[in-house]
């Protein structure tokens, strides 16, 4: 007969759940840089190379960094990480 696949383990399991979904964000945060590249650039013709690369990283970096701690929040909490401890009060009495 044969045995069953092992369950992974809850911290792999999340894990590897997070970079999945880290994957996609940074896709997401390469079409933000560019969006925001081609709005300033549109504006004017005499944009410098070093406003364009420093509006690139910064729209990109700050929509990645704030996509990755809120993939964060929600896989802590899905995971059960932000529940409260379970303490038996009558336990601690004995």
């Amino acid at each position: 007969m044969p045995k069953p696949d092992p369950i992974p383990p809850r911290r792999e399991t999340v894990r590897r759940r997070f970079w999945r979904i880290f994957r996609l964000l940074v896709l997401l945060s390469i079409v933000v840089a560019v969006i925001a590249v081609l709005l300033v650039s549109r504006g004017e013709e005499s944009v410098s190379i070093h406003f364009i690369i420093a509006t690139a990283l910064g729209a990109g970096l700050t929509v990645l960094l704030g996509t990755a701690l809120m993939t964060l929040v929600f896989l802590s909490a899905e995971a059960g990480y932000d529940e409260p401890p379970n303490i038996d009060e009558e336990s601690d009495k004995e």
